[in-house]
C-alpha cells in the first residue's frame, strides 16, 4: 500500500472509531423515518434491509439503539405532508426520503433529511445553495442527468444503430424529473436524435402517450423514473414489447421486473451512502454541513429474456459492455 493511501486509511479509521463509540453510548435510542412516494421502505423491504445493515455497521442496531418508522404515499403525493406529520409526531431524528416531492415536503418540517435517490439536481430545483454547502436540513445523493443520458442514448443506439427518434416518458408534475427530462432532451438533440416528449401527470395519461406513439412510432423509449412512471412500468414494458421497441430505464430493478435494459446509479450503493449520512447526523453533524454526494457505480443491465421475447438481437459488442445479463 502506498504511503498516501495508508495515511488516508489510518486517518479514516481515527475518524470513524470515535463515532462508533459515541453511537453505542448506553441509554440513547435513535429514531429513523423513511418516506417513499410509492411503497414504504420498511425494515423488511430490499432497500430497508440495506439501510438496517449499513446503520448497524456504524453502531446503530435495530432493536437496541435504533427504531425504524416507514411511510409510503402509494403514488398520491398529496399524502406526503400528512405522512411527514406522523413521522414528526414519532419524534424521528432523521428521515431518508426517495424522490423530489418527498424531499421537498420534508424540507418544510425542519427534520434532518437524507435523499437516497430520485431527487434530481437539488441546486437546479433550488432545494439547496450548493452541493458542497447545502445550507438547510437536507443532504443526500445528487443527480447527473446529462452524463447519464448521453450514455443511455448511446446504449439505445448500440441496439438500434438507425435510431432517429426517441420517446421520453416523464412525470411533468415533478420538477426534479422535469429538469431531468429537459437535460435528457438537450443531449438527444445535440447528437441528432428527435425527442418525442410524453409528459404524464396521472395513470390515465399513459393511454394518451401510447396513442401518440402509435400515431408516430418512435425508434426507442427512455423512461424517466419516479413514483408515477414506476407504478405504471408494466404498461410501458407491454407497449414496448408489442411494438418491438428498444427501451432503456434508469434503475436495474426495472429490468429485473421485465424491462429491456437499464443504466443508472447502483441503488444498493445509494442507500448505503444515504445510511452513512444518517449515521453522521445521529452523531451530531448537521445536514447543512454534509455535502451532497454523487454515485460512483452505474451498472448497465440487459434482460435477454425480454430481448428474445420481442425478437430483438443484442449485438455482442453491447453484451460485452453489460455489468449483468439476465437470462
Amino acid at each position: 500500500m502506498r504511503r498516501r493511501e495508508f495515511l488516508a486509511v489510518l486517518g479514516g479509521a481515527m475518524l470513524v472509531n470515535p463515532l462508533r463509540a459515541k453511537a453505542q453510548t448506553p441509554g440513547r435510542t435513535y429514531h429513523l423515518g423513511t418516506l417513499h412516494p410509492a411503497a414504504p421502505v420498511t425494515e423488511a423491504s430490499p432497500f430497508g434491509k440495506i439501510v438496517i445493515k449499513a446503520l448497524a455497521e456504524h453502531g446503530f442496531v435495530l432493536g437496541q439503539n435504533l427504531t425504524f418508522d416507514a411511510r409510503g404515499a402509494m403514488g398520491d403525493v398529496a399524502k406526503l405532508p400528512g405522512l411527514l406529520g406522523e413521522l414528526k409526531a414519532r419524534d424521528v431524528d432523521a428521515i431518508i426520503v426517495v424522490g423530489y416531492p418527498a424531499a421537498l415536503a420534508a424540507m418544510a418540517t425542519g427534520i434532518p433529511t437524507v435523499g437516497a435517490v430520485g431527487l434530481g439536481d437539488p441546486v437546479e430545483t433550488r432545494m439547496i445553495e450548493s452541493l458542497a454547502h447545502p445550507g438547510g436540513n437536507i443532504t443526500g445523493i445528487s443527480d447527473v442527468a446529462t452524463t447519464l443520458t448521453t450514455k443511455r442514448l448511446s446504449l439505445l443506439r448500440g441496439l438500434s444503430p438507425n435510431m432517429r427518434k426517441v420517446a421520453m416518458l416523464w412525470n411533468k408534475d415533478d420538477l426534479g424529473m422535469s429538469l431531468r427530462y429537459e437535460a435528457s432532451a438537450k443531449v438527444a438533440q445535440a447528437i441528432g436524435i428527435t425527442v418525442q416528449a410524453l409528459g404524464v401527470r396521472e395513470p390515465d395519461d399513459f393511454n394518451e402517450a401510447f396513442s401518440v406513439m402509435n400515431d408516430d412510432m418512435p425508434d426507442g423509449i427512455l423512461m424517466v423514473s419516479d413514483a408515477l412512471t414506476t407504478l405504471n412500468r408494466k404498461r410501458v414494458f407491454d407497449f414496448a414489447a408489442a411494438h418491438r421497441l428498444p427501451a432503456i430505464y434508469e434503475y436495474d430493478f426495472l429490468v429485473r421486473d421485465g424491462g429491456l435494459m437499464s443504466y443508472g446509479p447502483d441503488l444498493t450503493e445509494s442507500f448505503e451512502r444515504a445510511s452513512a449520512l444518517v449515521a453522521r447526523i445521529f452523531n451530531g453533524t448537521r445536514a447543512a454541513d454534509l455535502p451532497f454526494e454523487q454515485p460512483t457505480r452505474y451498472p448497465f443491465v440487459i434482460n435477454m429474456k425480454t430481448a428474445k421475447s420481442i425478437g430483438l438481437e443484442v449485438p455482442p459488442t453491447l453484451l460485452a459492455l453489460a455489468d449483468e445479463v439476465i437470462e
